[in-house]
């Protein structure tokens, strides 16, 4: 959970531009924003409640309380939705990892204008009611909803790759 203040419409207008300056093969532009705050989130976090209990049965209430408060976990959140569509010469993937791209600069941008960011999904990217919940046409997927805010405590570092055992060079083809 993130505090506040959260950013002003001026800075998360200079996040979202710095966010679109992002690799799209085609200048096609696959990807839109959705600006959810603190009564978009109460209204949606009900409905996710209600869509949860459909598709698992009655929840313990701490579980229905963490349905509530999906989009409240910082003063505002930001779904990057990838609107990728059939093209004759850029394939949908692409597009997707174009509205991927987004979002990771999304979450530099906040970081570097002071604000503390998490970028997440959840079950209800991948439902078909839950990304008409949050607002997304049938054809669109969610890349990612990034919550923005302030954070009143030091995160701890998270256990990283160790980069050497993913470097390789080419050895040749690929063969079965």
């Amino acid at each position: 959970m993130m505090t506040g203040p959260g950013p002003d419409e001026a800075e998360l207008r200079d996040m979202l531009t710095i966010a679109s300056r992002s690799p799209d093969h085609g200048r096609l532009v696959p990807w839109r924003f959705i600006i959810y705050r603190d009564e978009d989130g109460r209204s949606i976090g009900e409905k996710l409640v209600e869509r949860a209990v459909e598709r698992q049965g009655p929840l313990p209430d701490d579980q229905l309380e963490r349905e509530r408060n999906r989009l409240r976990r910082a003063p505002v959140a930001v779904g990057v939705v990838s609107t990728a569509a059939p093209h004759e010469t850029i394939p949908e993937w692409e597009q997707f990892l174009a509205a991927g791209a987004v979002a990771m600069n999304l979450v530099h941008a906040a970081s570097a204008l002071g604000f503390a960011a998490n970028w997440v999904t959840g079950w209800y990217s991948d439902d078909e009611r839950g990304r008409a919940i949050l607002g997304l046409s049938p054809e669109e997927r969610m890349a990612g909803i990034v919550h923005i805010g302030n954070c009143d405590r030091e995160i701890a570092e998270r256990p990283r790759p160790d980069v050497d055992t993913l470097i390789s060079g080419y050895s040749g083809v690929f063969e079965k």
